[in-house]
């Protein structure tokens, strides 16, 4: 006999079958990439997702005295985030060193999967942004010459909004990461995600609400900050973690808006020109906080009044 606390909720879900229903959701924005970048796309996908499988039975059975967990392929989900939020010519040791970062500090040291406080791929990728700076601002573009992304143009007033090659944003013929390339295929990956329940509408509809209403407030085409940079990757595939984000339709509202807040901020007036990374951890942060205020009431003063006179 098993005991346990309340509540006793049954599904037939499996937080393996939920991992593979991510990955599936990811491979049209994967494919894009590879299209478009060609095979340096698809090493750097599997050195990361060796690196972080790798890193994360060593921990367990090395450390932590356990069964590895890597059978629930939440470790396969990381390295392709990661991946794909990293430029495709990137040195392969580096990709492994942030794949190491990203399961080593960020998921096994707060207790593997269901414990970290932020989201593991974000957290390697800031670890690589800072560690190695010149690489991680290196791009290419689809035909394989040298490039700035248009966050880097419009940051450094190379370009205006208004000559940023929307169509070309959108199919995903513009210079950038895998996953900042192919908003079409993002959003094909996150409908599916929605269709079947995997992730809510709550933060990617704040989030991109948010971002388009900053926008038009300050006079900049939201069109553009919604198709350019990692934003709909982390809006639709990192946000809604379930483990970093908040558990109630109010609080991942919250949370949605502020991530979007702080991206438009970063992306104006930051010093790096892309802000979705560092609004997403720093908002990882405050969602214990988010919970806690936002936590349902279950039984009103009111209710509980007329209870006891009836």
């Amino acid at each position: 006999m098993i005991l346990s606390p309340s509540p006793h909720l049954h599904t037939r879900r499996t937080v393996r079958g939920t991992m593979l229903r991510v990955c599936a959701a990811l491979l049209p924005a994967w494919a894009t990439g590879l299209w478009f970048f060609g095979l340096p796309v698809l090493w750097l996908t599997a050195v990361c997702i060796l690196s972080c499988v790798l890193t994360e039975w060593a921990v367990a059975v090395l450390m932590l005295r356990r069964r590895p967990p890597v059978g629930d392929f939440s470790a396969v989900l990381t390295g392709l985030l990661l991946a794909m939020n990293l430029p495709p010519t990137l040195p392969l040791w580096m990709a492994a060193a942030g794949s190491v970062a990203a399961i080593g500090i960020a998921k096994m040291c707060f207790g593997g999967l269901g414990c970290n406080i932020f989201n593991p791929a974000l957290v390697g990728r800031v670890f690589l942004l800072i560690s190695f700076p010149a690489a991680m601002t290196s791009w290419i573009m689809p035909d394989g010459t040298a490039g700035a992304t248009i966050l880097e143009e419009l940051k450094h007033g190379l370009a205006s909004a208004g000559d940023a090659p929307l169509r070309a944003m959108f199919i995903g013929n513009t210079g950038g990461s895998a996953g900042e390339v192919g908003s079409a295929a993002l959003i094909l990956g996150g409908l599916y995600l929605l269709a079947s329940k995997v992730i809510r509408w709550e933060i990617p509809a704040a989030i991109l609400g948010a971002v388009a209403l900053f926008d038009l407030c300050l006079g900049f085409p939201p069109v553009v900050d919604l198709l350019s940079g990692g934003l709909l990757l982390g809006a639709i595939f990192m946000a809604t973690d379930y483990t970093t984000s908040p558990m109630t339709s109010r609080g991942m509202l919250v949370y949605g808006v502020l991530i979007g807040i702080l991206t438009v901020c970063i992306r104006r007036w930051g010093a790096y020109p892309e802000g979705m990374s560092f609004a997403i951890l720093i908002m990882n942060g405050f969602t214990p906080l988010i919970d806690t205020y936002m936590r349902p009431q279950r039984f009103s003063p009111k209710a509980a009044k007329g209870g006891a006179e009836s």
